[in-house]
């Protein structure tokens, strides 16, 4: 798994989104790191926190509690964790587990 970018732009309002661009898989071997570098993305933050997950290739039942762990911090501190460009196989897994329904999906 690799986090491609983080970006808030700096000339944009205070409630901009920030934006992670995730890439490869999410599974046993990734989830640690990348928990911790979205906890970080969270602290620059205001209300908006979106994963870009169109290069994702494999998302394990890790990645999801990871995902759920990170939604549970956000929303302690007023953000929303939204996703965005999720892959069929992705949907898919948020279908079957039903957590679909717990992460808005935008665009």
């Amino acid at each position: 798994m690799t986090v491609i970018d983080t970006a808030k732009p700096a000339e944009v309002s205070a409630s901009a989104p920030t934006l992670v661009h995730l890439s490869g898989d999410i599974d046993i071997f990734t989830t640690a790191r990348l928990r911790q570098r979205l906890i970080d993305a969270l602290g620059d933050s205001t209300g908006l926190l979106v994963l870009d997950l169109s290069q994702v290739t494999f998302c394990g039942a890790g990645g999801l509690g990871m995902l759920v762990g990170v939604q549970s911090r956000a929303r302690a501190r007023g953000i929303t964790l939204a996703l965005t460009g999720v892959p069929p196989r992705v949907t898919r897994l948020l279908l079957t587990t039903g957590l679909a329904r717990h992460f808005p999906v935008t665009g």
